[in-house]
């Protein structure tokens, strides 16, 4: 990285979020950018993410840009290998790969008020920009839970996230620790090599059959030859799913009749009934998300599988305590417990026009304005930001929105012109999330009776959007600059902050 580079905008990651802004910037004109991804490739949790059955939950035909249809995705719901692969191809095909710099993990953004642009600190050196596009990720950094006695453990550790290909799992005692969407899938990887799989399950999950199949090659060729086959694909899978929203978000009592086939899909699989009682849900369907598999329960019944029907409390030399004092001696322990989604590190690294970090601001919980931007910290966006999450449909649907903001943004500062900023008024975040908190009430995550990752430590559900992802691409389509500052340089300010209209606009300093 060149010393004193400075770039128009920086992106931060380069996963789905990433990947996307760096493409719409380059469709908007703008190539003056940098893709700053602290790994050396591109990928995020599908680089990362490399463990045993690793796969999408989502349809392949909607787990994919709009801009960038794959007529060849060899399966419904393709797996890690492939998602990963997709993505080097959207980087290749979008001239990307000059704007990529690997091993470059953001250490500290700060913003200096008098330029008008934010200071970057990282792995490869400095940088300065005058838009960040913080692209992380909600799933990216694991949480391992603080387990007394886990540092005395003498065997193999790692989160499911940071899978150790080199230790070999044939014949051991494993831990799988979580019932969450990757524990599900390795859990039935990895049985048949395990001498013995112990699953310590603190919250049992709803678990619906996966329909997937193998693409085959007459269908792909048609997709290829044919587009809008696969646009139509496309349109069907996100309609079906914008019409469930419904039962989500305001009638969760209609969710009844999708326990019944759950359970029923339990049934099949399950035949001890004190294993199918420890497998059973206590909470509203959906207020986890509803997980897909057709071989986790099969996997549960075997006999070398046993299931703790509570969560680890403490570790003993190779012993593994339950809370409810059962115990387990293993050889390996697996987390599968998630990330750090409500508290996310990046907020830490990130110190806006007040001296305060991100992190500091979202004490009491993330909020921004839009799911994007964030009072004190001009300039500044986040993809995939407070509750812009999913319970039941495509990602990319909310990072293509995302992306439609970010593009306005831009347009905005060039129509103003010179050396300026945005940021987000603290009313106008304060609006914003005031509405969302309120349709949050009646929805499942919030009514079902569990507790979630979806929810923060003061049990406020900061991640997941109340609504359709049509009604947030209508709110992401343009920036309101009502619900802005905008900023100039102020008076006296270095004269690489001056803009280009002269110093009249220099000593504007900060107006409405």
């Amino acid at each position: 990285m060149a010393e004193h580079e400075h770039v128009r905008v920086a992106v931060v990651g380069s996963g789905f979020g990433g990947l996307g802004a760096a493409v719409r910037l380059r469709r908007e004109g703008i190539t003056d950018f940098v893709v700053l991804e602290r790994a050396g490739g591109v990928g995020g949790t599908w680089r990362d993410n490399s463990y045993p059955g690793c796969a999408c939950d989502v349809p392949s035909h909607l787990y994919s840009f709009s801009f960038a249809p794959n007529p060849d995705w060899p399966r419904t719901f393709s797996g890690q290998r492939h998602i990963r692969a997709y993505l080097e191809h959207v980087a290749d095909t979008f001239g990307l790969r000059p704007h990529l710099r690997f091993d470059a993990e953001v250490t500290r953004m700060t913003w200096d008020t008098r330029r008008l642009r934010w200071e970057i600190e990282t792995g490869r050196g400095k940088l300065t920009a005058d838009v960040v596009v913080s692209a992380t990720g909600p799933l990216s950094d694991p949480k391992i839970p603080d387990i007394p006695g886990l540092d005395t453990f003498p065997g193999k550790v790692f989160h499911s996230a940071r899978w150790d290909h080199d230790y070999d799992l044939t014949g051991k005692r494993v831990a799988m620790i979580g019932t969450g969407a990757s524990a599900i899938q390795i859990v039935p990887s990895i049985q048949p090599r395990a001498g013995r799989l112990t699953l310590f399950q603190r919250t049992p999950a709803w678990v619906m059959p996966r329909v997937d199949r193998a693409i085959g090659p007459a269908e792909r060729a048609l997709h290829r030859a044919v587009p809008l086959t696969a646009r139509l694909r496309r349109g069907l899978l996100w309609g079906i799913r914008e019409l469930q929203v419904q039962a989500f978000t305001k009638r969760p009592e209609e969710l009844g009749l999708v326990e019944r086939l759950a359970k029923r899909n339990m049934a099949r699989a399950i035949k001890d009934p004190a294993l199918r009682a420890k497998l059973t849900p206590d909470y509203r369907i959906g207020c986890k998300r509803i997980l897909l598999s057709n071989d986790y329960y099969p996997a549960l019944a075997r006999p070398n599988v046993d299931v703790v029907a509570s969560g680890l409390a403490e570790v003993r030399g190779s012993t593994l305590v339950a809370a409810d004092g059962s115990e387990a001696e293993v050889d390996a322990i697996i987390f599968g417990t998630g990330f750090r989604v409500t508290d996310m590190p990046i907020a830490e690294r990130v110190v806006g026009a007040d001296g305060r970090t991100l992190a500091e601001t979202w004490q009491d919980g993330m909020r921004a304005l839009r799911g994007a931007t964030a009072a004190g910290f001009p300039n500044w966006m986040t993809i995939i930001g407070p509750n812009t999450g999913l319970g039941n449909s495509s990602m990319i649907l909310m990072i293509e929105s995302q992306l439609n903001y970010l593009a306005d943004y831009l347009r905005q500062l060039d129509v103003l012109g010179g050396r300026v900023a945005l940021d987000a008024r603290p009313e106008a975040v304060r609006a914003w999330n005031d509405r969302v908190q309120e349709r949050m009430k009646r929805t499942v995550w919030n009514t079902g009776g569990c507790t979630s990752w979806y929810l923060d430590a003061a049990g406020r559900n900061t991640t997941v959007w109340p609504g359709t992802t049509s009604e947030f691409r209508r709110a992401t389509r343009r920036v309101d600059l009502m619900e802005y500052r905008v900023l100039r340089p102020p008076a006296g300010a270095p004269a690489d902050a001056e803009t280009a209209a002269g110093a009249d606009e220099a000593k504007a300093g900060v107006t409405a």
